[in-house]
């Protein structure tokens, strides 16, 4: 018999299996509602529910992440992916807020998808960390949602 020490064991995390568990039920969520403003508009509740249940630090730097995305960058729709608060166009991620807590890190990150337009020569930032959001982080983060949907 083989050992099953889960310390040696190189599969998913416990974090990684959960946000599966939570993109699978998010599709099927999605899969059960109505119309397309019936979905966008539970969509952008369930984003808000998620962001809510963060834990304070995470849960401030997300409502101003939110806040900053859904006013700059209007034509990304709100949506959870893997858990997580992202922000779609056409039904593909963009860009995604990922509290420090979900996979125990030490810093929230702002992350983007390949189909942001951030391209700059051969090589450019897809992830930005993120210890608080300050008025200079808001117009940075603005500046990346408009440049992602350009």
């Amino acid at each position: 018999m083989t050992s099953t020490d889960s310390s040696t064991h190189e599969g998913f995390t416990v974090e990684e299996r959960a946000a599966m568990k939570d993109h699978a039920q998010e599709l099927k969520t999605a899969a059960r509602r109505g119309s397309r403003a019936d979905k966008a508009a539970e969509a952008e509740r369930d984003v808000l529910a998620k962001i809510a249940e963060m834990q304070e630090s995470d849960r401030i730097m997300a409502e101003r992440v939110h806040a900053v995305i859904t006013a700059d960058a209007p034509v990304l729709a709100p949506k959870l992916w893997y858990g997580m608060p992202a922000y779609a166009l056409d039904g593909k991620v963009v860009c995604f807020f990922q509290s420090a807590a979900k996979f125990k890190a030490r810093y929230a990150t702002l992350g983007f998808s390949d189909q942001a337009k951030l391209d700059e020569g051969t090589m450019w930032a897809a992830g930005f960390a993120l210890t608080e959001v300050t008025s200079e982080v808001e117009a940075r983060i603005s500046a990346l949602v408009k440049q992602a949907v350009g």
